[in-house]
């Protein structure tokens, strides 16, 4: 999940984005609907105005792999801005009402070109979600599973350094959290006990919430 970023002080991407300023639609997607198809054709821009979006690709044998889970104030579709991308790489499919502006290839470019500070702002969003493409490999090819379950808590909770904060119902299903590490459910499950019972997380009754503790606890032992 990429966290909502703002390249200049002051500057609201959503309210420029909600101005008449860019031409746009907005759609409104219910739970489990999808927003588009792995292999559709690829020609506008989403935003996410409200809302959690799961992103999955399918093998050939039919199996789904979480490969990213999005919420109010990122960006989905921004690849078809380059000449080499023609259909979307993964399949949207929104986890919770959800409402997206739609923004035509065209009109996107004409933005970019047109307000600087929009600009500004989309080039942080793409060089901060590089970032974030590359620290997951890393942290797919590196650490433990139970170092990337921890590390997925946090970066889906977004815990401040001194507290906690909660995740959403629909995010934290053991077997979606599995696909997005690579393990089991049963591996998950086990950790998620452990990391209750050591205090990291707590969670029961639709709720999960993530402690800020889980840092030193998990991802800086060694």
């Amino acid at each position: 999940m990429i966290e909502r970023l703002n390249a200049r002080a002051g500057f609201n991407p959503e309210a420029f984005l909600n101005s008449n300023r860019v031409a746009k639609r907005i759609t409104r997607f219910e739970k489990a609907e999808t927003i588009y198809s792995q292999g559709e054709s690829c020609s506008t821009v989403l935003y996410i105005n409200s809302g959690r979006v799961k992103l999955s690709t399918t093998a050939e044998d039919g199996k789904e792999s979480v490969i990213a889970m999005l919420a109010d104030g990122d960006l989905l579709g921004e690849a078809c801005l380059s000449e080499a991308f023609y259909e979307h790489a993964a399949r949207a499919t929104a986890m919770e009402p959800t409402t997206v502006f739609g923004i035509q290839k065209k009109e996107m470019s004409r933005v970019l070109r047109e307000a600087p500070d929009f600009r500004d702002y989309f080039i942080s969003y793409l060089l901060r979600r590089n970032a974030r493409i590359e620290a997951d490999l890393v942290d797919q090819l590196c650490n433990s599973s139970e170092k990337r379950l921890a590390r997925l808590l946090l970066l889906l909770a977004r815990p401040n350094s001194a507290g906690s904060a909660e995740i959403k119902p629909p995010i934290f299903a053991q077997e979606t959290l599995a696909d997005m590490i690579g393990t089991t459910r049963g591996r998950v499950n086990a950790f998620m006990n452990k990391f209750r019972r050591l205090g990291f997380i707590d969670y029961g009754r639709g709720r999960l919430r993530v402690h800020n503790s889980i840092v030193e606890g998990v991802l800086q032992k060694v």
